[in-house]
């Protein structure tokens, strides 16, 4: 039997737009410079194709139902960790800090050294509104938990212990160039999880991460860190 045939549908909607999305990241750092495509507009179809698989899977995120949106307490709380995460994640950025050269760096400037505007919301919305929902569902609401136990939704992410929360983490490092900045976002987004049993209040502080980041990337055109 193989992997895929042994993973339950629940996990499969985890991991297929996760899976999607990582495919194209690697095409798009890998196409030769002498491609005649512009591999930034790739970006632009992993937007589209991961939203996709998200709408098609909708009905098993249970823990995205209505009823699982966060207090207002709680709500704040991602809000103040995202913003603390980014603040973090802009400065741990020195060179022993950094795993390796990103492969696909995201320049949206055109041969005048112009913003193509175009690019930049396609970018912003990729990882202020997709990146978060498909990664909190992979690395946290299946990974996590499936360390925790094969048959991850039975388990309670209240009850996720610290083997899982740190396997999880050092694997969710190793998807980024900057591996300290990643530890403390994982980290960061393993405890409100954890906390408030809500997978909602990660994927909220993810957003707040990601969209101050773009946001200070635009403006500072510090275009590395996407």
């Amino acid at each position: 039997m193989t992997v895929a045939a042994s993973l339950s549908p629940a996990a499969l909607a985890r991991i297929i737009p996760f899976a999607a999305f990582m495919a194209l990241l690697a095409l798009r750092g890998f196409m030769p410079d002498s491609a005649q495509l512009d591999t930034r507009w790739i970006y632009g179809a992993s937007v589209v194709l991961v939203g996709a698989l998200l709408i098609w899977y909708w009905r098993g995120y249970g823990e995205l139902a209505r009823q699982n949106w966060p207090e207002r307490e709680e709500l704040l709380l991602g809000i103040v960790v995202g913003t603390a995460v980014f603040g973090l994640w802009i400065l741990l950025d020195a060179p022993w800090m950094q795993l390796t050269e990103p492969t696909a760096s995201f320049v949206p400037l055109d041969e005048q050294g112009r913003p193509i505007w175009s690019l930049i919301v396609l970018r912003w919305i990729g990882a202020a509104l997709i990146v978060p929902l498909m990664e909190e569902l992979f690395w946290r609401s299946f990974l996590m938990r499936w360390i925790e136990q094969a048959s991850f939704e039975r388990v309670d992410p209240q009850r996720v212990g610290l083997k899982a929360i740190v396997l999880s983490t050092f694997i969710f490092m190793l998807a980024h160039t900057l591996w300290l900045a990643a530890i403390v976002a994982g980290l960061a987004y393993a405890w409100l999880y954890r906390r408030s049993g809500r997978l909602w209040t990660a994927v909220i502080a993810h957003a707040v991460t990601n969209g101050l980041l773009g946001i200070w990337v635009v403006v500072t055109g510090r275009w590395e860190f996407w």
